[in-house]
């Protein structure tokens, strides 16, 4: 229930990389348009994945993503490493979104406040589910050099979408190399 509740919540997010000021202002509108490419019953799911997609990858830093998942590994691996393993994670959760969309069933999502934690921010969300609601938190870093906030994580019921992957690929990496887990992400992601 979990991971199906991560996965609408990323497909109904993508907040673009944006000023602080207006965080809560553009994903309460970025929402509502989600929510229409998910109703729409004239594309199908190819299609709304495509347009979800376009759009929501100018909010995530998948390679910021790719790193944090990765841990301590992400430091003993080579650049050309790094590269491909950013690719294969980021191909695995574009088509896990894709995959999934068939889970989105007319939910609704409450933005609640954004909060200003250091250097972070998280926008704290509600899904509004049939028998019960669940808090979603979008966590999300400034990038320096362009001053616009991304985001690098989201919870669900205090759940993190990167600290699962973390121990996942933590786990994998006990037995095998980072190259097998590599060709792993981009044999999953062929399934697709």
């Amino acid at each position: 229930m979990l991971k199906k509740l991560l996965i609408i919540a990323c497909l109904i997010n993508f907040a673009f990389a944006m000023p602080k000021d207006s965080i809560k202002e553009n994903m309460t509108e970025n929402i509502y348009k989600v929510i229409d490419i998910l109703k729409n019953k004239e594309l199908d799911k190819k299609k709304k994945g495509e347009q979800i997609i376009k759009v929501m990858d100018s909010s995530f830093d998948y390679k910021i993503m790719a790193m944090l998942s990765l841990g301590k590994q992400w430091k003993s691996i080579t650049n050309e490493q790094r590269a491909n393993f950013s690719k294969a994670f980021e191909n695995r959760l574009k088509d896990s979104y894709i995959d999934k969309l068939d889970l989105y069933h007319d939910q609704e999502i409450k933005i609640d406040k954004l909060e200003e934690l250091k250097t972070r921010l998280v926008l704290k969300t509600l899904l509004i589910g049939e028998k019960e609601n669940f808090a979603i938190d979008y966590k999300l870093y400034e990038n320096k050099k362009n001053k616009q906030w991304y985001i690098y994580d989201v919870s669900i019921a205090e759940v993190s979408i990167i600290q699962t992957y973390r121990n996942q690929f933590s786990q994998y990496l006990k037995d095998k190399s980072i190259d097998d887990l590599i060709e792993y992400l981009n044999n999953k992601n062929k399934q697709a």
